[in-house]
């Protein structure tokens, strides 16, 4: 067999780490669909206004967005397996002593104090996974990691529907003890991983986001990704209800609804972006969704039904999944497998959050002065933005089979893939027997 028949066999099954990552994020998402839904009225049960209410929602996120920086030198000193266990166990530790709050200011410095450990696993998880990913299975990596994280949210707020009825305070002491399992289990299965220990390599250089936003497709990348945290993690999240019961006459359990259609195409399409970003480029696929987001963000805004909202939300969330996996595959592409990301991937996770801040409160200022239909349309405006972004992108996938072979060299024989005669040569490197 030649080397690049090796590369392509080998090559066409992701690593065994990458599948820790997924179900790491499963754990972690159910945890977190446990207490969304229940945190605006525990903070309400401290006899406080809305505005602190909202205060304890927006403290994370803009902690999260303040923290990321510090997150990405992190993950440059001190590696991604370390940075990623240390960010979920400081989230457990917060958020389990949001349940046993007696004040409302405890409450409100707790769920900040989780805002650093989340933005420190989760510039962690992106570093790791484009570090044990071979380059051109990206996409497909970012898609099933997206998936994960997709599915864990749903059905999260399942299980908190059940735990609510024990107490307002077991949501939190149950998200606390799904991560501590979840950080058990990475480390119990990474601490021996070849490929995971590389991050320890202090020689291995840091790129500067000077470096990467020289790139073209990383710029598009950050395009798209404030008007992905705009939209879906914003607007999608703080009007979206509100439009469905003001102007759709709802009620909130339809809204609801809406949410659960939108999660629907969202996962219903995320494998396939995964895997057609690593066959036919991640530019078609990244401008394919932000598309089809803004065509179901405008339909959004001008429905006049129910049933015809339902629609745009199931093609919104479509766009969603088709841009996420290109998206992030880009951003690992420019970053490459020989250099530490953190700072790029912190970047990058700063102006997805960034959108998901500044999005709702413009969007809301249009609804109150203007209308909702103003709202959605500047939203959908802002994903057309950044399709010009992409359409003069360069194009990221690896096709040179030898870039493939060198890639597949770094990263070892897959756990999943063929099983290779001792002597083999697998990116110019012989495969060694198993210990």
């Amino acid at each position: 067999m030649q080397g690049t028949d090796v590369v392509k066999t080998a090559g066409s099954r992701l690593p065994s780490e990458v599948w820790v990552l997924v179900v790491a994020s499963f754990i972690i998402a159910i945890g977190f669909g446990i207490v969304a839904p229940v945190l605006p009225m525990y903070a309400a049960s401290f006899d406080v206004g809305t505005t602190a209410v909202s205060a304890v929602v927006s403290a994370f996120a803009l902690v999260r967005l303040l923290f990321a920086p510090v997150s990405g030198r992190l993950v440059a000193r001190f590696g991604e397996t370390g940075t990623y266990v240390a960010g979920i166990l400081i989230v457990a530790v917060a958020t389990g002593a949001c349940g046993f709050a007696t004040h409302f200011w405890m409450l409100l410095v707790f769920r900040s104090v989780a805002g650093v450990g989340s933005t420190m696993f989760t510039v962690a998880a992106v570093g790791l996974l484009i570090r044990l990913t071979p380059a051109p299975l990206r996409g497909r990596a970012s898609g099933l990691w997206a998936t994960g994280f997709l599915l864990g949210n749903i059905a999260g707020p399942i299980v908190g529907a059940g735990l609510v009825g024990f107490s307002i305070r077991t949501p939190f002491v149950a998200y606390a003890v799904a991560l501590i399992i979840a950080a058990a289990f990475v480390w119990l299965f990474l601490r021996r991983s070849t490929l995971a220990s590389l991050d320890q390599n202090k020689a291995q250089r840091t790129m500067p986001v000077r470096e990467a936003i020289r790139s073209g497709a990383y710029r598009a990348s950050l395009a798209s990704g404030f008007a992905n945290g705009w939209a879906v993690f914003g607007l999608r999240i703080s009007l979206v209800p509100l439009f469905v019961v003001e102007a759709l006459h709802g009620s909130p359990a339809v809204a609801g609804i809406s949410l659960s259609v939108f999660a629907v195409g969202n996962a219903s399409v995320l494998m396939l972006s995964g895997k057609l970003s690593d066959s036919i480029g991640r530019k078609p696929m990244a401008v394919a969704g932000l598309a089809v987001s803004a065509v179901g963000t405008f339909g959004m805004g001008f429905t006049g039904t129910v049933p015809l909202f339902m629609v745009a939300s199931l093609v919104a969330g479509v766009g969603a999944g088709l841009l996420n996996p290109p998206q992030n595959a880009v951003v690992a592409d420019v970053i490459g497998s020989k250099a530490k990301g953190g700072p790029v991937l912190a970047a990058f996770q700063m102006v997805t959050d960034l959108g998901a801040i500044v999005g709702p409160l413009l969007a809301g200022v249009l609804a109150d002065r203007l209308s909702y239909q103003a709202a959605f349309t500047v939203t959908g405006a802002i994903m057309v933005v950044a399709i010009a972004f992409w359409l003069v992108a360069e194009e990221t996938r690896p096709v040179d089979e030898r870039v493939a072979e060198v890639v597949a060299g770094e990263c070892g024989a897959l756990d999943e893939g063929p099983e290779l005669p001792t002597g083999a040569r697998v990116g110019g490197r012989p495969r060694q027997p198993d210990a």
